[in-house]
């Protein structure tokens, strides 16, 4: 394998985002992100504070979702929501376009709600990204999202929120890499859950995938290591 263990740990953002996962689940989860030093863990939004208080000091990154998982919030909620999540120590925001806006193509409202989520973000010094819902879209539309993304400047757009009818394809992936920007990154999101397929979708251009099979992924990177 041509990537060192942090190389590959650093793709991943482990997702506690369930809606049936306890306290404790939460809590084991967040532990298990930094026994593995994942890049992030994206819990829900409740336990953020906590997540950030468990995290502080290490290398691995706080982040929750917004407007999750339709997209459907007015944009003032979805700000609220990023203020909230930013004050509870946040530093990556997983926000969802609103997908009946997209389909409506009332490009104007949906590239005003990323922005307002976007510069509030921005302004804390933190990142954040953009969640299209392929499963959802045509390539036109996907590609429209992408000129809106790369415009406004966001950190990353995503495929995917994983509760969707589909997740990250091949496809998709490539479509989304060229068409924004070197400055925004590609995040994979449903359907990785091996280790032969992160380096898949890494291959493509993606350097964030979110998994819920974190501890399978890495275990499988260390045995091929030798670690």
């Amino acid at each position: 394998m041509d990537y060192t263990y942090q190389d590959i740990a650093k793709m991943i953002d482990h997702s506690l985002l369930n809606p049936t996962l306890t306290q404790d689940a939460l809590e084991e989860g967040i532990r298990l992100a930094l026994d593995y030093d994942a890049a992030s863990v994206c819990i829900l939004p409740y336990y953020l504070k906590r997540c950030a208080d468990l995290l502080r000091g290490s290398d691995v990154r706080a982040s929750t979702t917004i407007g999750f998982p339709h997209g459907g919030h007015t944009t003032a909620i979805k700000v609220a929501e990023a203020e909230q999540a930013l004050a509870d120590g946040g530093e990556e925001l997983d926000m969802v376009v609103n997908i009946s806006q997209v389909l409506s193509g009332k490009w104007d409202y949906v590239a005003k709600d990323i922005r307002a989520v976007t510069e509030v973000t921005h302004a804390a010094g933190q990142k954040v990204k953009v969640i299209f819902e392929n499963c959802y879209l045509n390539d036109d539309q996907k590609i429209m999202l992408c000129k809106i993304c790369g415009e406004i400047g966001v950190d990353w757009v995503k495929t995917s929120t994983g509760y969707g009818s589909g997740g990250a394809t091949d496809e998709d992936l490539t479509l989304m890499r060229a068409h924004v920007p070197a400055s925004v990154q590609v995040k994979a999101a449903g359907g990785v859950r091996t280790l032969d397929r992160l380096l898949e979708v890494r291959a493509l251009g993606v350097t964030r995938c979110g998994a819920t099979r974190t501890a399978g992924i890495l275990d499988e990177a260390k045995a091929r290591l030798g670690l």
